[in-house]
């Protein structure tokens, strides 16, 4: 009774309904709004070199422990209540996660630890035992998920004792430790290595979570637009700030969904083993774009604030930077799961690298409108070399 039980806590693959995305799943990305949210303020509130690392180093963090869930909600189907019971609890998780993060490295730093590590490590457990007697291969990947989770909480909670550097260090260490259990197959002695075959996920469904997320992350650049704009005195100025980054905005929208996504669905849901390339595509090429548009958010208050400002090195670094983050991103998106690296993409990259030897003598809002127009050049590149194709080509 108990293996028939466990059975129906997993998603039936194959169908449509196996790999569509439930309002659940829509509903726990809600605290990740936050999360965006509350990361591009504390980034903007502490720029510095060390806030910017501290700023990355949650980012990661926050991404790591959506992308797992992602994974996991990949074989379980969160319309089963046991399985709907861990989603609300995670999300009851992640909102304290969110909300300590300002504080992270403060009063916070174990609170965010603790809330963190109960996510990874309770999600992987609740994995292992809805696996067990159900599906053996992935009961001992999950077990070795979980013993590298577990590996890595203890550098957590240890960071979150911590002050100051020490704190950083910690949790730099925790954070390299997750982010190699994937490459490293999630090897432990005793329980072997999980190979990417272990990794049979829905192709559609994992695309359509990722472009979900990638909206979360563009609206809150649209966000801060709106919200910035409305706070100011109307003048030309920042009319003219308000429509570079909400075209900013709306060309990296273009620039992920008009053939990224679709190409990337149809190309994994074909692949032989969809767990490697997703893991190339999806679990670790997204991270450039999330951190690409939250710097473009970042950048866009620094356009509206000092829109006059030249010669200031970091700020001109976020106007480019968000930009360049989110082209390097795209470039390993595509080039993964399309098997060449666009052109388009490659020479706006190199437009933004001459921007920045300009860049201390250019006042920062026009920078924004340049880069800017780097980002719409790239699109149209790509629109006109690609929009004969088919945006799902056939595969050989």
């Amino acid at each position: 009774m108990a293996k028939a039980n466990r059975k129906n806590w997993l998603r039936a693959k194959g169908s449509a309904a196996g790999s569509k995305v439930t309002f659940l799943e829509l509903f726990f990305d809600l605290v990740f709004v936050f999360s965006i949210s509350q990361l591009s303020h504390a980034l903007a509130a502490h720029y510095t070199p060390l806030g910017a690392a501290e700023a990355a180093l949650m980012t990661f963090a926050v991404w790591w422990v959506w992308i797992f869930t992602a994974w996991v909600t990949n074989w379980l189907d969160p319309d089963k209540m046991p399985v709907r019971g861990m989603l609300v609890v995670l999300m009851m998780l992640g909102l304290v996660l969110s909300a300590s993060i300002p504080e992270a490295f403060g009063d916070k730093g174990l609170l965010f630890a603790g809330a963190y590590v109960a996510m990874q490590v309770g999600r992987s457990l609740f994995t292992t035992y809805a696996m067990t007697r159900v599906d053996r291969a992935n009961t001992l990947n999950f077990m070795r998920i979980s013993t590298w989770l577990v590996v890595a909480a203890v550098f957590w909670i240890a960071g979150g004792l911590m002050e100051h550097e020490a704190r950083l260090i910690a949790w730099v260490i925790a954070l390299v430790i997750e982010y190699a259990g994937p490459a490293a197959g999630f090897a432990v002695p005793g329980l072997g290595r999980s190979t990417p075959s272990d990794w049979d996920v829905s192709g559609a469904h994992m695309a359509e979570r990722c472009a979900l997320f990638v909206i979360i992350c563009l609206g809150e650049a649209i966000l801060v637009s709106g919200r910035t704009f409305s706070e100011l005195p109307v003048s030309g100025l920042t009319g003219i700030v308000f429509i570079t980054g909400f075209v900013g905005t709306v060309a990296m929208w273009w620039l992920y969904f008009r053939f990224g996504h679709g190409r990337a669905a149809h190309r994994i849901e074909h692949e032989a083993t969809p767990g490697a390339l997703a893991r190339q595509a999806f679990t670790y090429g997204h991270i450039p774009i999330l951190a690409g548009i939250i710097v473009h958010a970042v950048a866009v208050e620094f356009m509206f604030s000092h829109p006059h400002e030249a010669g200031d090195f970091g700020i001109a670094a976020a106007v480019l930077g968000g930009s360049g983050l989110f082209l390097i991103g795209n470039l390993w998106f595509k080039g993964a799961t399309s098997g060449r690296m666009p052109l388009s993409h490659l020479a706006g990259l190199v437009l933004l690298i001459l921007l920045a030897f300009a860049a201390p003598f250019i006042e920062i809002y026009l920078l924004g409108i340049l880069a800017t127009l780097v980002l719409i050049v790239v699109a149209a590149w790509e629109y006109r070399s690609l929009s004969g194709t088919s945006p799902a080509p056939t595969l050989h």
